[in-house]
């Protein structure tokens, strides 16, 4: 390496003390901050040595520092191991001792950093900070597994790794990392629930999946809004494509099984069978035709020049005071569109009986059922993933995905819990219309 020996030496006369207890670093930690002149040293050596290579290539002054820092702390694990220091003499009566070292790669977040790793002669040293046999350190696991949750193949992923951090990883090694969520997805998948949710929004997408040969299944979705207003991913189901009530009684009793005893409002896109399943397993429960979906398959019937205006008239539609009055306002948007989309307005008449439920609800209610925000931003990831991937080689590798993207949290400055806007508004309105169902769950 082009850098000298005396970088510590030199950190250790100018450096400052900084505090990381702001959250960037482990509460109460200080480390060295290196003066702005030795920082202008290294950095000038570097580039006159080699150029940004020699600041970040597998020789460069990252990767030696990171080399150095940890050789520094494998070092004083051996001491504490062997209860003396490196230049001090050895116990009297005491057989086990430094042993020299053996060289090892290990890959990091800056790329591989080749080691030397402290030996003792009985081989009972144990090291924390690099652990005997691991070749990869802190976030190599997670970078893989957000890479495979954005729908990238273990190909991709394999020549990310190599094009990224220069270092070669095979598929098996990709795949054995991405198989390790198994146990903890099927965990995840059949942990207990809340006793109480006022609305669940069920949806599907549809997965290319290879079984013998590819074909579209679906991927059932069911996200709830508990009784404080957080939005939780309940269950994840690979349907067979034979949708019935018989196939949704399994699902539904699933939830109950796992502790849901209420629900107050399912909202659905017309799934077959889903409503019989539902009154089978939660007889009070409301099944809600999605108003998001009716709208969406209203415009598909629409030129998209008329998107705006169809839309207005529709929202005249789903934001009447009552019944009747939806119904007077469906048959001016016939009047007015009805010549020229005819299909867009049946979408309606169709599902009336389904959708007018969600007009004997509060505003504050309505807008809870109408916002489907959550499902739709979950479902967005998932397709992204899904169109990234092309077609899964079975059903575990699609639901492993899924699972991945309905764990990883995205960043979201305004909301970052990801708790519905107004709650308190919300449950006042559910009191009102739920009565002792609500008073009950939040004792």
């Amino acid at each position: 390496m082009w850098w000298g020996p005396d970088w510590i030496t030199l950190m250790g006369k100018n450096s400052k003390e900084v505090s990381t207890s702001n959250g960037k670093g482990s509460a109460g930690l200080v480390l060295p901050r290196l003066d702005q002149d030795v920082v202008d040293r290294l950095v000038a050596d570097a580039r006159e040595a080699g150029g940004v290579a020699a600041l970040t290539g597998p020789d460069g002054l990252l990767s030696g520092l990171v080399a150095q820092i940890l050789e520094t702390a494998l070092g004083v694990e051996l001491e504490d191991h062997l209860g003396y220091g490196a230049h001090e003499r050895r116990p009297e009566g005491q057989a086990n001792a430094r042993n020299g070292t053996t060289p090892k790669t290990v890959q990091t977040d800056i790329g591989p950093v080749e080691l030397e790793v402290p030996r003792d002669r009985d081989g009972s040293f144990d090291p924390v900070v690099v652990p005997k046999h691991a070749r990869r350190l802190s976030g190599f696991n997670e970078h893989v597994l957000s890479l495979y949750a954005k729908g990238f193949t273990t190909g991709d992923i394999v020549e990310h790794v190599a094009e990224i951090y220069g270092a070669q990883v095979s598929r098996d090694l990709v795949s054995k990392v991405t198989d390790a969520v198994v146990g903890e997805m099927n965990e995840w998948l059949n942990r207990p629930l809340d006793a109480v949710y006022p609305v669940v929004f069920i949806d599907a997408l549809y997965v290319k999946i290879r079984d013998g040969q590819v074909s579209n299944r679906p991927i059932y979705v069911a996200l709830g809004v508990t009784m404080t207003g957080e939005r939780d991913v309940l269950g994840l189901w690979a349907g067979d494509g034979n949708e019935g009530a018989k196939q949704w009684g399994t699902y539904m009793t699933e939830l109950r099984n796992r502790g849901v005893n209420d629900i107050m409002v399912v909202c659905c896109d017309g799934l077959k069978g889903l409503p019989e399943a539902i009154e089978a397993v939660w007889p009070q429960t409301t099944v809600q035709l999605c108003v998001v979906h009716l709208i969406r398959n209203s415009l598909k019937f629409v030129s998209r020049a008329d998107y705006k205006a169809v839309c207005d008239d529709l929202r005249k539609v789903y934001t009447a005071p009552t019944a009747e009055a939806a119904e007077a306002r469906l048959l001016e948007f016939d009047d007015a569109w009805g010549t020229r989309y005819p299909a867009a307005t049946a979408v309606w008449t169709s599902a009336w009986e389904q959708f007018i439920p969600f007009l004997a609800h509060p505003p504050e209610l309505r807008k809870l059922m109408y916002t489907t925000n959550a499902i739709e931003s979950l479902n967005a990831r998932f397709r992204k993933a899904v169109r990234q991937r092309g077609h899964f080689p079975n059903e575990q590798a699609a639901m492993k995905v899924l699972y991945l993207c309905a764990r990883r949290r995205e960043k979201n400055r305004s909301n970052p819990t990801g708790k519905v806007v107004r709650w308190g508004k919300i449950l006042n309105a559910l009191v009102v219309a739920y009565g002792d169902r609500v008073t009950q769950a939040i004792k």
